[in-house]
């Protein structure tokens, strides 16, 4: 049991880590976000981290349920997380550390395809841990929302 535990730690660390990073790295960019004319139902600032935490929480443990899982396919399912989390992290990056409005909307097109691609291969082997990351695929859809908006409405 104590290697399962240490299992869902560390699976729960890797998002939060890889999340962490990329706030680190964008850290004194936020500061655009307030500046940026920004489209309706825009949130402050201060929401990101905390619906991101709790997302990066969901993946995790999303991931944690398909590691231990034994049916085939697993391989593929966690290496598919593993590449949607290395979008992930680029994509704050792009939109606020460089300001590349467009291109992080593409980017998060991307980004939003590959996490449903995710749900579908993580459904046949752990219904649950599909589930837990639709609130992920919806926030990223509102992110793309957020993004071709401040985009439209900042652009030269």
């Amino acid at each position: 049991m104590k290697a399962s535990w240490k299992a869902l730690l560390a699976h729960l660390a890797i998002p939060l880590l890889v999340g962490g990073l990329s706030a680190l790295l964008t850290r004194n960019s936020m500061e655009h976000y307030e500046v940026w004319q920004r489209p309706p139902l825009s949130p402050p600032g201060t929401v990101f981290p905390i619906v991101w935490t709790i997302l990066f929480l969901l993946m995790g443990y999303s991931a944690y349920r398909i590691w231990r899982s034994k049916l085939p396919g697993r391989e593929r399912a966690l290496v598919l997380y593993a590449l949607q989390l290395l979008v992930n992290f680029l994509w704050p990056l792009l939109f606020f550390r460089w300001g590349w409005l467009l291109p992080a909307f593409f980017w998060i097109l991307l980004l939003i395809g590959l996490v449903a691609w995710m749900i579908a291969l993580f459904y046949p082997l752990d219904h649950t841990a599909a589930l837990l990351q639709i609130p992920y695929l919806l926030w990223l859809i509102f992110a793309a929302y957020l993004n071709l908006g401040v985009w439209w409405l900042n652009r030269i």
